[in-house]
């Protein structure tokens, strides 16, 4: 591992269809993607190299958080990889958090083994993001995914 990278790697007892359908089906992924009781608005989801990917997150308490990024790779079932260090149509721009997330999936038996792997520009921005709650706030988001994932039996 990279020493500006965060991992996770969780396994997920949802098929990997399943997981696949919860983040890639906007009516899905807003159920998931930020940790409960704040609310996901998606501005922009474009599912190719290149398009939009876009989320505004919203706390009860008035917090906000615009996220406005880019798909850089879309591996239909195993791997995801967006920015936001680039906004749709691969326009560069300045973001507030600079990383690249890359979602791989593969089958582990009949659930998912899920890996988050997110990489900074440097050691502060990573360090940065891990005292945001890194590691609290995106394994809530994974648990939340299984909950969607495993509702689509």
């Amino acid at each position: 591992m990279h020493p500006n990278d965060l991992v996770l790697s969780r396994l997920i007892k949802a098929s990997r269809p399943s997981v696949w359908r919860a983040w890639t089906e906007p009516k899905l992924l807003v159920q998931w993607f930020c940790p409960r009781p704040w609310t996901t608005e998606l501005k922009a989801f474009e599912l190719r190299p290149g398009g939009g990917f876009h989320t505004l997150m919203r706390g009860p308490d008035g917090g906000v958080s615009d996220n406005p990024g880019c798909f850089l790779e879309v591996v239909e079932r195993e791997r995801l990889v967006f920015s936001s260090q680039l906004g749709a149509g691969w326009r560069p721009q300045t973001a507030w958090l600079p990383m690249t997330a890359e979602i791989s999936l593969s089958d582990e038996g009949a659930h998912t083994r899920y890996i988050a792997r997110v990489m900074h520009p440097d050691r502060a921005t990573r360090d940065q993001h891990e005292k945001l709650g890194f590691y609290d706030g995106w394994n809530l988001c994974i648990t939340q995914l299984e909950e969607v994932a495993l509702a689509l039996r």
